[in-house]
């Protein structure tokens, strides 16, 4: 029977799990929040507390059993610094040898392109020190399964969304957006076609020691994605502004996400992984996530 650990199991996390447990898997869920172990366990897997930022150094904890395990590692690094030390001390926990460890990533890892296209081949060129931290991540995690004849596959995540991750309220309050004409495109992908990747990317012979990276294909402007939830949730449509003076009056983190720009081939992922994209129309996956949504009711057709 397949063993399957999740570590970090949040929204996307407890969506796998629940994806593996429907399949016969033995399945657990490794996170920090008293709501995350509730959530992991109402989806049918085994919720294991595990703290990465407190307790003892990784060489005087008890060992996570993971000999033949299929692993996903879903937890992002803490703020500050250029590396991980929550990698690092999950790696230095490990007990046994698993059979893959998948790795979430982010396509941020690449930098800003001009809306140029990136693929797998791409060298990062992490312009920030949040993608710093991935790329350091993807290095560390590869150097120590390649020393130890562990299988890894890393996925690079374009923005997620789905039930509970539209920006609802983000319209609901006015923000902003930026005019169209001087906005740039954003790429993305369902949390449901994540979940599907990430299980394509444990059991692939050809996703051994691949980088792949997941989006749906879409190319939207975060204003124009905006423009679409607005619409389908029957909502008012952002008010908008110029580029530079939501450059001048956004926050540093929000400025530090619009102020990239790349379009992301998932050319890669569909062939090599073979995967059928549940939403590769974005309307239809917004629906989808609305229909999920308590107190909102999609707009049809």
């Amino acid at each position: 029977m397949q063993r399957v650990s999740i570590i970090g199991c949040g929204y996307t996390g407890v969506r796998l799990a629940a994806r593996w447990h429907a399949a016969g898997a033995v399945v657990r869920g490794f996170a920090t929040r008293a709501e995350s172990l509730r959530d992991i366990a109402a989806a049918g897997a085994a919720p294991v507390p595990l703290d990465l930022d407190q307790g003892p150094d990784s060489s005087a904890a008890a060992p996570i059993e993971l000999d033949r395990h299929l692993v996903y590692y879903c937890v992002p690094p803490a703020h500050g610094g250029r590396s991980d030390p929550r990698l690092e001390r999950f790696l230095g926990r490990i007990g046994g040898a698993p059979q893959r460890i998948v790795y979430l990533s982010t396509t941020g890892v690449y930098g800003d392109h001009a809306g140029g296209r990136v693929d797998e081949d791409t060298v990062p060129t992490p312009q920030t020190d949040r993608a710093l931290r991935r790329v350091a991540a993807e290095t560390a995690l590869c150097a120590w399964a390649d020393r130890l004849s562990v299988s890894w596959c890393i996925l690079r995540v374009s923005g997620i969304y789905g039930p509970g991750r539209l920006p609802i309220e983000r319209l609901r309050r006015g923000e902003p957006a930026i005019l169209p004409e001087e906005a740039t495109p954003t790429n993305r992908i369902h949390v449901d076609d994540l979940v599907t990747a990430c299980v394509a990317a444990a059991v692939s012979a050809r996703a051994d020691r691949r980088v792949y990276n997941v989006s749906d294909g879409s190319e939207d402007s975060l204003t124009a994605y905006l423009q679409r939830v607005a619409r389908l949730a029957n909502l008012p449509a952002p008010p908008l502004v110029t580029r530079e003076h939501a450059r001048r009056t956004f926050s540093a983190s929000s400025w530090s996400f619009l102020g990239e720009s790349r379009r992301v081939d998932n050319r890669r992922m569909l062939g090599e992984l073979g995967i059928a994209l549940a939403y590769r129309d974005l309307d239809e996956g917004i629906r989808a996530s609305l229909a999920c949504n308590a107190g909102v009711t999609p707009v049809r057709g």
